[in-house]
């Protein structure tokens, strides 16, 4: 199905339905399939046996914002100045961001809207804060329910709520290709477990309980989904693609408010052994779970280590799976991996880049730029002029640093990152920009 042949009014050959399950702050060793010291995720488990788990999938931020607008726009955030999460418009000023998303932006979802697929967005948005950010539709949406954006769902009610109105959409749309973004709230902050799954684990310890209770819940979301493709008779005719936005916050001695829900202490996710955690670049921060499933087309019960994936892939690998080509004039940061989803032999042409710039110098947050390219990733802090090498292929957790025994390769990666910086826009959109900003003092 091309943007042509609807616009020609041919009949077009229908794609897949598409499914991609965002989840926030899991850590890439919050699955039971994973080696979890703790958590049980049966659902994703299953999932992975009826699909694929990719090792070497990244994402484009260690924070929420950017990390989705690298999904949305198939495009590294730094093009569009969003370089952590959008809070309030003197926070977007100091740190050299627009106030919400720029609606002219590329879009994954309009993009397929205007290939005839009915599109949907549930659960978390976050891709605006301030009162007079863009409503969804505006992004290519025909439906959404969403928290930290205009349309509400409690997020006491969690990834739930989210999926009974993914559900919902999903049943009216059953006879038409659809794509669905459901961004689960777990496991950030406020954590609301539920009884049910608390009584499961209550075996465990206080900060173990929780979390487990948090994550079994956006598990059972994930289960609600595949037995609804079943039971609607669409398995075979839907890829579904679960991950999370970067990796697992780190647990602190917040334990929040009575009936506001529990904080920090209890978020004590793993990253499998990797180095690093939430708002850092080191594998910690980014690498997550990546699980795709689509029966008959993607190989079952395959683990890949080997093809090298990113966030940015996502919009140009759902296009070429749906048939649909990218628009005139749009140049992706991302490729198509849709040969690694189809269990081929994939080989990553483009280099992955990282800005980011809410570190604090500090532990694991330190580095400000990063780039991936090749078995090579080199970290660095602009300011202070450290760099971190470290060769991926032999050394997935990111333990021996390698600059000073591969000089000419940090040089090499370091030049590669300083041409890319200096391709980034100096200040964000006007288009992106609230009218409150003039009643900021600066």
């Amino acid at each position: 199905m091309t943007l042509a042949s609807v616009a020609s009014g041919e009949p077009p050959q229908r794609g897949p339905n598409i499914i991609f399950i965002f989840a926030d702050d899991w850590g890439y060793g919050d699955l039971s399939s994973h080696g979890s010291s703790f958590v049980q995720t049966p659902h994703l488990d299953r999932m992975a046996a009826e699909g694929v788990d990719f090792a070497n999938f990244s994402v484009n931020s260690p924070v929420c914002t950017p990390s989705r607008v690298a999904v949305m726009t198939g495009q590294f955030p730094a093009r569009q100045s969003i370089h952590q999460h959008f809070q309030s418009v003197k926070a977007h000023i100091g740190r050299g961001m627009p106030d919400w998303l720029d609606t002219q932006a590329p879009s994954l979802p309009r993009m397929l809207q205007g290939a005839g697929y009915k599109t949907g967005h549930f659960g978390k948005w976050h891709l605006g804060s301030v009162s007079d950010s863009p409503t969804e539709d505006e992004y290519g949406y025909d439906r959404f329910a969403t928290f930290n954006g205009s349309g509400k769902v409690p997020i006491g009610k969690g990834g739930l709520a989210s999926v009974d109105h993914a559900e919902r959409f999903i049943r009216d749309f059953k006879d038409e290709p659809f794509f669905v973004n459901l961004w689960l709230h777990e496991v950030h902050t406020p954590h609301l477990p539920q009884e049910r799954f608390m009584e499961k684990f209550k075996h465990l310890g206080e900060a173990e309980q929780v979390y487990a209770s948090v994550i079994a819940e956006g598990d059972e979301a994930v289960g609600r989904i595949l037995s609804l493709l079943k039971e609607l008779n669409i398995d075979e005719k839907t890829l579904v693609v679960f991950s999370t936005d970067n990796g697992p916050e780190r647990s602190t001695d917040d334990k929040g408010h009575k009936g506001q829900g529990l904080g920090k202490f209890y978020s004590i996710g793993e990253t499998g052994g990797l180095k690093g955690e939430k708002r850092s670049l080191f594998a910690g921060g980014v690498r997550v779970p990546f699980i795709v499933r689509w029966p008959g087309v993607v190989p079952q019960g395959k683990v890949d280590t080997s093809s090298v994936l990113t966030a940015v892939d996502l919009l140009p690998t759902f296009l070429e799976a749906a048939g649909v080509e990218l628009p005139e004039g749009y140049e992706p940061d991302g490729q198509s991996v849709l040969a690694a989803f189809k269990g081929k032999t994939f080989s990553r042409r483009k280099p992955i880049f990282w800005e980011w710039r809410g570190g604090d110098n500090q532990d694991y947050t330190w580095p400000s730029l990063g780039i991936r390219d090749g078995k090579w990733k080199l970290l660095l802090n602009q300011e202070t002029g450290a760099q971190e090498l470290y060769d991926l292929e032999s050394d997935w957790a990111e333990r021996e640093e390698l600059s000073a025994r591969y000089p000419e390769v940090a040089q090499k990666l370091k030049a590669k990152l300083m041409d890319w910086k200096a391709s980034l826009p100096e200040k964000p959109s006007e288009n992106a920009l609230s009218k409150a900003r003039s009643k900021v003092k600066r």
